[in-house]
């Protein structure tokens, strides 16, 4: 007989962690008493991140007292309490090699449903003042489990747990927790768990990633955790190639094209990547790294990266020094904001210098255009005619695709900028100009520019309820960060880290614009991202969520721990990696 031991709230509060503020309800402690079962948690309870806990699939935490006993001997620990490992029911019974997807258990009042295992996070590691708790879990397979509420009542210590239906497909807790964080993602068993209705909508769309990977015999990294859509880097580190040809764009933009020392076709790349730059400004200073995106047309064999004039080093670089014929160490094409393919229809908006990677989609588009009856919308704004480049070039392109739309516009048009010949609306891209043109909703919009076009048009789309899956973009410079629980701080540039100076190899942060020699004191990538204020991403901190993978354009490093599933070839998870040699990463 399964019986409930404890049950444990727990409120959010702050705390203390590394220097940081943690937003956390991880601390949970036993009621006195019954306490009510409702549809999102039981009263008293509150979850601090809303974003990875809480919500209809995830209202109660499970854990078992089985595990307790289990850790206290694997750990040497004898000074656990019921909340410890941060579930709303400790539980005697109900073991997660047993427990299946879609079970339903009545406890006192209340009806559960089993949705799917614990969310692997770096704050059970605080609770546990045991940072590798989060990779423990799963690797030990004892990640315990969330339950939605059926049937809201009272529940209390010492209440039978009876199971009253099975779920579905017969998938345990264990299995489906190993079949997304470890390897061997078995297609056969991925199949099984898709087909439980119960199966929470995370869980549901990180497993169909699988899927998806696995028709593709795509077998780059974790597809469910960090989804890969470009295949691994056609070389590793940097290359010498040859300045064919510069070609003036606009009065502030110059086009550099790129071909391999014997003139023999470079690879492919995807339409939407970039490529990353070593540049040698003088003979006296370190290398830096600038990544400007490819702007040509697929399968040319060259390469053509597009660059305004602007206040910044490389961009003054490529102006005033590089002639053709010189020789520049550029890495492989990188990035995954990529054309998908499809016959969605195709919304390419952008402003300023954001043109290039679209115009590399556009170019895709057109080459392709004879059997395709794709609409495809450029969108472009830009201040006035002078400063637009690739004029000709776009409207060439879109006469030559069956389908094809375009809107203009100059915030400043000059005298000579005429309208509906020149530009089509004086004034910004925004929401109600894109309805008024009559652009579908169902498109895929993909979206490069500056930093304020990004987010107020994304904000938009997404009032108008365009998904998330099809809004795609693109920026220049480091992505935002995403520390979850974290309270937000004052953005500071990137700069070396305080104290003394590291004596390792160095570190380049190719987005970040820095460059400083590591400090062993740093326990991984990530915590001397952090202390250089790099805008990283992360969740578990132990290899196993993958939110924090980067590319890796050049360099080796080592794992400590090592990760539970690898990376794709060309990343790294900066989480539990430390360099062997200098390295240049994407960030």
């Amino acid at each position: 007989m399964s019986l409930l031991v404890s049950v444990n709230v727990g409120l959010p509060a702050d705390v203390e962690w590394q220097g940081k503020v943690v937003h956390t309800a991880v601390w949970k402690r036993p009621v006195a008493g019954r306490v009510m079962a409702r549809r999102l948690n039981l009263d008293g309870d509150g979850q601090g991140d809303l974003a990875g806990h809480g919500g209809e699939h995830r209202a109660v935490m499970v854990y078992q007292l089985d595990s307790y006993r289990y850790w206290e001997t694997h750990l040497q620990r004898h000074d656990f309490e019921y909340g410890q490992f941060g579930e709303n029911l400790t539980v005697d019974g109900l073991a997660d090699h047993e427990v299946c997807i879609g079970d339903r258990y009545r406890i006192g009042g209340a009806l559960f449903e089993v949705t799917q295992p614990r969310v692997t996070c770096y704050r059970v590691g605080i609770r546990m003042n045991n940072p590798a708790m989060p990779s423990l879990l799963v690797s030990h397979k004892r990640p315990g489990f969330y339950c939605r509420v059926i049937e809201e009542g009272e529940i209390g210590a010492g209440d039978e747990i009876v199971k009253v239906a099975e779920g579905p497909e017969r998938v345990t807790v264990q299995e489906i927790d190993g079949l997304l964080y470890l390897p061997g993602h078995s297609p056969d068993q991925l199949q099984r768990a898709l087909r439980i209705p119960s199966l929470s909508a995370g869980w549901r769309g990180s497993l169909e990633a699988l899927v998806a990977a696995e028709k593709k015999h795509d077998q780059r990294g974790n597809a469910g955790l960090s989804p890969s859509s470009t295949p691994p880097p056609a070389w590793r580190g940097f290359r010498a190639l040859r300045v064919a040809a510069v070609q003036q764009e606009s009065v502030d933009v110059l086009s550099f094209v790129l071909e391999s020392e014997d003139r023999s076709p470079l690879p492919e790349p995807l339409p939407g990547q970039f490529l990353v730059f070593k540049l040698q400004l003088d003979e006296d200073s370190a290398p830096i790294l600038r990544s400007y995106s490819m702007s040509g047309p697929p399968g040319a064999g060259t390469y053509r990266v597009s660059v305004k004039r602007a206040s910044g080093a490389g961009s003054r670089f490529f102006h005033d020094r590089i002639r053709t014929g010189d020789l520049l160490q550029v890495s492989a094409p990188r990035g995954s904001f990529t054309l998908a393919p499809g016959n969605n229809p195709v919304v390419l908006l952008s402003a300023g210098i954001g043109a290039t990677p679209l115009l590399a989609m556009l170019h895709s588009l057109a080459a392709t255009s004879t059997d395709s009856t794709r609409e495809v919308w450029w969108c472009y704004g830009t201040r006035n005619g002078r400063e637009y480049p690739f004029a000709a070039e776009a409207r060439a392109l879109l006469n030559s695709l069956p389908q094809s739309h375009a809107c203009i516009a100059y915030s400043k048009p000059e005298d000579a900028d005429q309208p509906d010949r020149d530009y089509d609306v004086s004034g910004h891209l925004n929401l109600s100009l894109l309805q008024r043109l009559q652009v579908p909703k169902e498109a895929d919009f993909y979206l490069c520019g500056p930093t304020a076009f990004l987010s107020e048009l994304s904000a938009e789309l997404k009032s108008w309820s365009v998904p998330n899956s099809s809004i795609h973009s693109e920026t220049f410079g480091a992505e935002s960060s995403i520390t979850p629980g974290i309270a937000s701080a004052v953005s500071v540039p990137p700069h070396p880290p305080s104290g003394s100076v590291g004596t390792g190899p160095k570190i380049s942060f190719s987005r970040s614009g820095l460059s400083v020699p590591w400090n062993s004191q740093y326990g991984s990538l990530l915590e001397f991202a952090e202390a250089c204020d790099v805008p990283v991403r992360w969740s578990c901190r132990t290899g196993v969520c993958h939110m924090c993978e980067s590319g890796l354009i050049d360099g080796k490093v080592s794992y400590a721990p090592e990760p539970l599933d690898r990376p794709a070839e060309g990343n790294i998870l900066i989480c539990c990696s430390s360099p062997l040699t200098q390295i240049e990463l994407d960030l």
